[in-house]
């Protein structure tokens, strides 16, 4: 069966969509759909970011200037957030302005219950009240515009310090950076809220319970029965429609025959089932080890249905990878869009490192966002299954990264310049010029081969991230 459509209408596919609904078909539509009626915020089911919003003000400072308004400049920092996108899952649960230590310690308890306190510096003489609200041991961001005071020049000391373990701080005029600060806030609160489900004959190890012990994150190993009774729960001509749209709005449909992508589409309605009933996240298959083997194998590859997960805000991670998973669920909370993950090979000849992985997410930059076209195939070393070959976008920055343990993140940028479609490798392929030296990565390059791969340079997310989180951070290209 060969299919094909012209790139522009695909767009347009993409773009417009007409299914809402369990069971109905869609993907940049209808994951903007299912992200509004399941998800708080993309990878977020449950609860809001708590951020303690406070103004820190002297009544009586002089620097700026004597007269300086502060009710105003309250107003018009508090105007400039309403207007930014990407806020609609922040509550703020303490927003005033505080002028003095005792403010402060009528809040504390308050201030420990949030995610983070976002501390917007308005004039001169608020360092003890700084000092205050760092007692509450919470991950807190300064922003201090120039001219609001000349504190900053003791902020890189106080960070150094014991004290200051829980402090970063923004000195900028550039207030989108406001809703920056708030983004490691939110990838905490998205890893003590989630919950993971690893569908797996395997038992359970050290690492899980490590997991929660640090982040909160619980991880679920479920069994093939569980999902065998959610696949045949699948109205059949639900997984038909689910299979015809991604065959209809696919460039070409090479390998894969009708039964397969017809069953693929029915175990891909069953996973998004099973993480609505188990209120999680992410999922993630043993589809390689041991839900794939002589006595114990799946109706289908989960791959389509782990594109359809990541296009609608959740998370479909390969091959039983938490390591991955966790670090799906940290991109999910610095920038609202999912992860690649992928087999990298590198070419020092061009600085660069291709990322190689058979299954691709169509909705790369988000789940509200244009899908990206694709074609449907076979897994290329298995010459089975059905999966998504994304031709993703080249021209744009992109950061790798893997969790590894509860200590320590690996990551590296760069520019995609390539989206090869060639018969080698994994079907979906992007090349990345690296940021820093080819030869240096492959030879720092440890904890194994698959990595995350996410649209947009996130280096200071995770630089304030992994502060707040006390996790090491290594570039392994520099």
């Amino acid at each position: 069966m060969r299919q094909a459509v012209k790139r522009r209408e695909f767009l347009q596919l993409g773009i417009i969509g007409t299914a809402v609904g369990f069971g109905l078909p869609g993907i940049a539509a209808l994951a903007s759909e299912k992200c509004a009626s399941k998800l708080i915020s993309p990878g977020c089911r449950r609860s809001k970011v708590k951020v303690a919003r406070l103004f820190l003000g002297n009544p009586k400072g002089l620097w700026p200037k004597p007269n300086l308004d502060l009710e105003d400049e309250v107003r018009s920092y508090r105007q400039a957030m309403a207007e930014m996108e990407g806020m609609a899952d922040v509550e703020f649960a303490v927003d005033q302005m505080v002028t003095s230590v005792e403010d402060i310690r009528a809040l504390q308890g308050k201030l420990t219950e949030a995610d983070g306190v976002l501390a917007i510096h308005l004039n001169i003489g608020i360092m003890p009240i700084l000092e205050e609200i760092l007692a509450a041991g919470r991950p807190t961001v300064v922003f201090a515009i120039p001219y609001s005071g000349h504190e900053w020049s003791s902020f890189g000391a106080v960070m150094k310090e014991p004290r200051g373990e829980m402090l970063d701080c923004m000195l900028t005029t550039d207030r989108s950076q406001l809703a920056a600060a708030i983004r490691p806030f939110r990838a905490l609160h998205h890893l003590r809220e989630a919950k993971v489900i690893n569908i797996t004959a395997r038992p359970t190890t050290q690492y899980h319970a490590d997991i929660r012990a640090k982040f909160g994150t619980e991880i679920k190993h479920v069994g093939l029965d569980r999902v065998v009774a959610a696949y045949e729960a699948v109205d059949d001509d639900a997984a038909r429609a689910e299979a015809e749209w991604w065959s209809r709005n696919a460039l070409e449909v090479v390998e894969p025959a009708a039964g397969d992508i017809f069953r693929a589409g029915k175990l891909a309605l069953a996973l998004e089932k099973m993480l609505d009933d188990e209120d999680a996240t992410v999922l993630t298959v043993d589809c390689y080890g041991t839900m794939w083997d002589k006595t114990i194998k799946l109706p289908a590859y989960p791959c389509l249905g782990f594109s359809r997960l990541n296009g609608m805000g959740l998370g479909g991670i390969c091959e039983s990878d938490l390591r991955c998973a966790m670090t799906h669920i940290i991109f999910q909370g610095l920038a609202g869009k999912p992860g690649f993950i992928s087999d990298p090979t590198v070419d020092e000849a061009t600085g660069s490192i291709i990322l190689a992985h058979c299954m691709g997410t169509v909705n790369m930059e988000g789940a509200d966002k244009p899908a990206a076209p694709y074609k449907l195939r076979t897994i290329l070393e298995r010459q089975e299954g059905v999966v998504p070959q994304v031709f993703m976008k080249t021209g744009i920055r992109a950061t790798q990264s893997l969790l590894v343990g509860t200590d320590q993140l690996l990551y590296f940028t760069g520019d995609i310049v390539d989206a090869p479609d060639v018969d080698r490798g994994c079907r979906t392929k992007i090349t990345l010029k690296i940021d820093g030296s080819a030869e240096r990565l492959w030879k720092n390059w440890s904890a194994g081969l698959h990595r995350v791969t996410c649209y947009g340079d996130l280096s200071k997310d995770l630089e304030r991230f992994c502060r707040f989180a006390k996790v090491n951070l290594t570039n392994e290209a520099a």
